[in-house]
């Protein structure tokens, strides 16, 4: 558990250097939960799409890469594992509000990406090979003048998609919190 803890203080120490050197757009830093009483921490990095599609309205679609990690936390259960990291990578969909309403910009998301786990064991769950497909919806707030402050919630489902003999899936709730550059 402790060389797992020094990878994630490692990567986000390396998402902040990278964040002031301008290589990103965006550090985001996530917490949240899973039905089973799994606990997830974590950061990522964004890379914006300079491109935006059917802008002509009040709204805009968008996106962005995500790259990220997160630590997962759970009972050991009858598999033996309490913990495990997750690297994952994910292009993003965003519709967003073109102008600000009372200072603030709403949006939502989606995106379908892959993820590699540390553990193919955790709590109860036996997730049989370590990748994983996640597809994601979310949505939040753009906050502060220029929009560099965001907020927001989403659900995140990952599966193996029945690559491997079982598949139990992970359904998250989380809260995100991200800085934009």
């Amino acid at each position: 558990m402790r060389l797992l803890l020094r990878i994630w203080a490692a990567f986000a120490l390396l998402l902040l250097c990278q964040a002031k050197a301008g290589a990103v757009d965006a550090v985001m830093v996530e917490v949240g939960t899973e039905e089973a009483d799994t606990v997830r921490g974590g950061a990522a990095l964004q890379w914006q799409w300079p491109a935006r599609w059917f802008s002509e309205g009040a709204w805009y679609l968008g996106g962005a890469w995500e790259a990220g990690l997160s630590y997962w936390s759970d009972d050991e259960g009858r598999t033996g594992t309490g913990s495990l990291a997750e690297v994952g990578f994910t292009p993003i969909l965003r519709l967003t509000r073109h102008s600000a309403i009372g200072g603030i910009v709403p949006y939502l998301e989606g995106g379908f990406g892959v993820h590699l786990r540390s553990e193919t064991e955790l709590g109860d769950r036996s997730f049989d090979i370590p990748f994983a497909f996640g597809t994601l919806g979310g949505a939040g707030l753009l906050l502060g003048e220029r929009g560099q402050y965001q907020v927001g919630y989403r659900f995140e489902h990952q599966s193996n998609a029945n690559l491997g003999d079982e598949n139990p899936g992970m359904d998250f709730h989380l809260l995100r919190l991200g800085y934009h550059f």
